[in-house]
């Protein structure tokens, strides 16, 4: 038995002392997958005395002997090198059998930071030069505990690429990591028994589940990027008394005050069909869906998060709000948790470390509520990897007289449900195991940062300044912008100065017209407002395009 060490693990290949290197080499390409030219096996492992098919000698001539220890490196690509490679420790990491996947464009650019917290010379306990560096000064990383716990507010939860730093930072350089999703199903393909119910075995049985505190979370700050964004969204509400609903579209970006963050920066809140009362919402299928998202990608955004209200007025006369979502009480229901969980697994976040292609998901949660000091708050939330799994496999169930306690199903005849646990401390102060049947929702639930670029009052009247994307709301019937008023504002001067300054919105004529007459003849104006290139608005002023447009606001 030899062992073949390769940047995959150790495998042992069964040989014999007469065995032609040739032939032993056939038989280690075909156990790592490779080609007969796409690796290289050397006898050491700073890739000197290399074993080559072409040496027609027998392993016994070549001194390799029972458990001995060979090395395996693939062959480098043309025109690539080692130092390329070492740029970023996790940068080419794979676990084996992962598929090949696209990230995002932000993961692919944190992967290239460095992310170390760097910290000046302390003048009291350092005692060395400007030059040197000692355990008070040398720089700290991205997933250092006692540093975030310092921040102001303390930091919770790290960032997931901090968390990928501090998996892939041991000796091994995380070559042995994989992100497992949950699975709360009974894996098929096993034949030693009967399907259940009348049959189950540990091979297929999936895991019991310990919800435990979630310690990164995929998205570390949301921002909305004008209050008019948010102001608007609340007229509903203001006008009705009615709870409100919308899809929060916009980008991710770079969150500077955490190391390796990610923040959701909000552009658009797109309203769907759904009938709201005071107390309850129900989103209804929206036929334009399709439409929006290509909208929406040609301004250069993706759907992010989702926002609701959940306002109950409490004088009018003040103009405040009842303060009902606390330590108390609860933060997010069990059905709001189950709705959000439903919503991060349609949006998957891709990742190259997990087997699967993804694993978790960038998609918020915002609520618009009552804060302590009666004003209407936005709160953002996201719920675990555990939640998204209880959810997707349908085991979680929220219970009717408690809003704050979800429940775990029990097995059936048609569905085997896991054991789900949490720990607790009862009145003693003692640690211990209880059965997620009921189940308080905080164990699910993450919270993310929130800010704006300005802050707002409750009541109505705020002018709007230059709004940065002019794309959003129009389900409601009195915020339907008069067609003639959007034809004017086309024909004014400056053609992205009065569509960013009015609410003029490009959706709303995909609403009430034929999508695909309109999103053609509006194509190079989505183009002129994502690049925010005034000529090229005035190019499209010129155009067909633009008398298609004029032509049916008439």
């Amino acid at each position: 038995i030899i062992r073949v060490q390769s940047p995959e693990g150790v495998k042992r290949i069964t040989a014999t002392k007469r065995e032609t290197v040739a032939t032993f080499l056939k038989k280690v390409a075909k156990e790592f997958g490779f080609r007969n030219n796409g690796f290289s096996v050397y006898t050491n492992r700073n890739r000197t005395g290399e074993i080559t098919a072409s040496q027609n000698k027998s392993l016994n001539l070549l001194k390799i002997k029972h458990g001995d220890m060979l090395f395996l490196y693939p062959s480098s690509p043309a025109g690539s090198s080692s130092e390329t490679m070492d740029t970023s420790v996790s940068q080419g990491l794979r676990p084996v059998g992962a598929p090949q996947v696209v990230e995002d464009e932000i993961d692919q650019y944190l992967i290239k930071q460095d992310g170390k917290i760097y910290r000046n010379r302390d003048q009291q306990l350092c005692r060395h030069g400007p030059l040197g560096k000692c355990v008070h000064c040398v720089p700290l990383e991205p997933f250092d505990e006692d540093y975030l716990n310092h921040l102001e507010p303390p930091v919770k939860h790290m960032s997931f690429h901090a968390y990928i730093r501090k998996l892939t930072g041991g000796a091994d350089k995380g070559k042995f990591v994989a992100l497992e999703n949950i699975s709360c199903k009974i894996k098929s393909g096993c034949e030693g028994h009967p399907p259940w119910p009348e049959g189950i075995c540990t091979k297929c049985q999936p895991s019991a589940i310990t919800l435990n505190r979630q310690k990164y979370r995929h998205v570390d700050n949301i921002m909305f990027e004008n209050h008019t964004i948010a102001d608007r969204f609340l007229d509903f509400w203001r006008k009705t008394g009615n709870q409100h609903l919308g899809y929060l579209y916009g980008r991710y970006t770079e969150h500077k005050d955490i190391p390796l963050g990610i923040r959701a920066e909000v552009a658009a809140i797109y309203e769907p069909p759904q009938i709201g009362t005071q107390n309850s919402l129900e989103i209804l299928e929206d036929p334009k869906a399709e439409v929006v998202d290509e909208i929406a990608a040609k301004l250069g955004l993706r759907k992010v998060g989702w926002i609701f209200t959940d306002l109950v007025s409490e004088d009018t006369r003040k103009g405040t709000v009842r303060y009902s979502r606390n330590k108390d009480t609860y933060y997010l229901s069990a059905e709001e948790c189950i709705t959000a969980g439903n919503f991060q697994n349609q949006q998957p976040n891709i990742c190259r470390l997990s087997p699967d292609g993804h694993f978790g998901s960038k998609f918020v949660t915002v609520v618009a509520t009552g804060g302590p000091d009666n004003q209407v708050h936005f709160e953002g939330y996201q719920v675990s990897n555990q939640c998204m799994a209880l959810v997707r496999d349908e085991c979680l169930l929220p219970c009717r007289d408690a809003p704050e306690l979800g429940y775990a199903k029990e097995s059936s005849s048609e569905q085997y449900v896991p054991d789900v646990f949490y720990k607790d401390i009862d009145k003693f102060g003692n640690e211990i195991t209880q059965l997620a049947r009921p189940l308080p929702v905080e164990y699910l639930i993450i919270d993310d940062r929130f800010s704006f670029f300005l802050l707002f009052p409750l009541l109505p009247g705020v002018s709007s300044a230059e709004v940065g994307m002019l794309w959003g709301n129009c389900s409601a019937p009195w915020d339907r912008p008069d067609r003639a008023n959007l034809a004017a504002a086309l024909r004014a001067g400056n053609v992205l100065k009065n569509i960013s300054g009015s609410e003029m919105l490009v959706v709303t004529i995909t609403r009430s017209e034929p999508p695909n007459l309109v999103q053609d003849s509006i194509s190079l104006l989505l183009e002129a407002v994502r690049t925010k290139n005034e000529e090229l608005a005035q190019t499209w002023k010129k155009s067909e395009q633009w008398a298609t447009i004029e032509q049916l606001c008439s």
